[in-house]
């Protein structure tokens, strides 16, 4: 896939999943606790952010249910860990402050419906999924993990959404994001450990080598002081999954994205995947599990609750080509 292609298809899903945020924000939010949030020409709109989320569920599927492993069908439990950042609408807390709402946890509980599994949610520092993951204290991550290369060595993936990332200006900045040659000398700010700061440093490097400013990258870890750092012209721009730029821009109507790329770098479709242990045996049964709830339409459902319709994909695939160790 060329890298023109692959940039515009980004940035056509781009523009769907942000007109579907905004048709989202306004749709039937629940008659429960809900937040009342800045929307577009000065307007508001509620969006249901309490505990009582009235999950899209599925049937067990007896088939797929006995390829999970003996230990954890005993078990009776599906163990799984996700980001303790607040990034919605991925993950992040109900107005309890702590139900694990968003579409990562979603998925994650239609997964365990058809695995005749209790499913149980752990929130954890970025770093720490991949060490429960490594010590088996937990069974598999759910947190907008991109398939790449290297992780590939020590994890087996089940797809479930296109990955796309946005970078994210303070409105009216005039700002555009194409290619490393634009964000040339400018403060951009990253959470470490992700692809989105390895996309970054090799757009720097790349822009050394072509006689241009590097990138002044900066490292915040949590997406509220990453806002508070734009509005105050600290940082010019930020640099994250879209979902979360996207909805940012969507219900707070001070930021906007102004440009996309596929996670996995120019020429490759980026994607996210249910992570599990390599050879722990549990990246079949998901793969399967996630084909069903496509095939049965309960997965479009729960995309289309949180506005992701644009980051959809026809089916789950074992450890499809990833991001390449190096990125060009």
């Amino acid at each position: 896939m060329s890298a023109t292609l692959v940039r515009r298809r980004t940035a056509a899903a781009a523009f769907g999943l942000a007109t579907a945020l905004v048709l989202a924000a306004c749709g039937n939010p629940s008659e429960d606790t809900t937040t009342e949030v800045a929307a577009e020409k000065g307007t508001t709109t509620k969006i249901n952010t309490s505990p009582d989320q009235k999950r899209v569920s599925t049937g067990k599927v007896d088939s797929i249910a006995a390829e999970v492993p003996e230990k954890i069908r005993k078990r009776g439990t599906l163990e799984i860990v996700g980001s303790s950042g607040s990034a919605a609408p991925l993950t992040f807390f109900a107005t309890d402050n702590k139900t694990v709402i968003g579409v990562e946890p979603d998925l994650a509980y239609l997964v365990a419906d058809v695995l005749d599994l209790e499913p149980r949610i752990n929130t954890v520092s970025w770093e720490n999924i991949f060490v429960g993951l490594d010590s088996a204290k937990y069974d598999v991550g759910f947190s907008n993990i991109t398939v790449t290369e290297e992780r590939k060595e020590k994890y087996d993936f089940a797809t479930y959404r296109e990955d796309n990332l946005g970078f994210g200006a303070k409105k009216g900045r005039d700002l555009k994001v194409d290619g490393p040659e634009d964000v040339a000398g400018l403060n951009v700010a990253v959470s470490s450990g992700t692809n989105q700061e390895k996309l970054l440093v090799e757009w720097s490097k790349e822009n050394e080598k072509a006689g241009r400013e590097p990138v002044d990258i900066k490292y915040y870890q949590n997406d509220s002081d990453t806002y508070l750092a734009v509005q105050s012209g600290r940082i010019d721009l930020y640099l994250g999954p879209n979902p979360t730029a996207a909805y940012h821009a969507a219900t707070s109507g001070k930021t906007e994205v102004v440009g996309t790329y596929s996670g996995a770098g120019a020429t490759l479709q980026g994607l996210i995947a249910a992570t599990t242990k390599k050879d722990s045996g549990l990246a079949k049964p998901i793969a399967a599990a996630l084909n069903h709830v496509i095939e049965n339409g309960t997965y479009a459902k729960v995309l289309a609750r949180w506005g992701l319709d644009g980051e959809a994909v026809t089916e789950s695939g074992i450890n499809p080509p990833g991001l390449p160790k190096t990125n060009k």
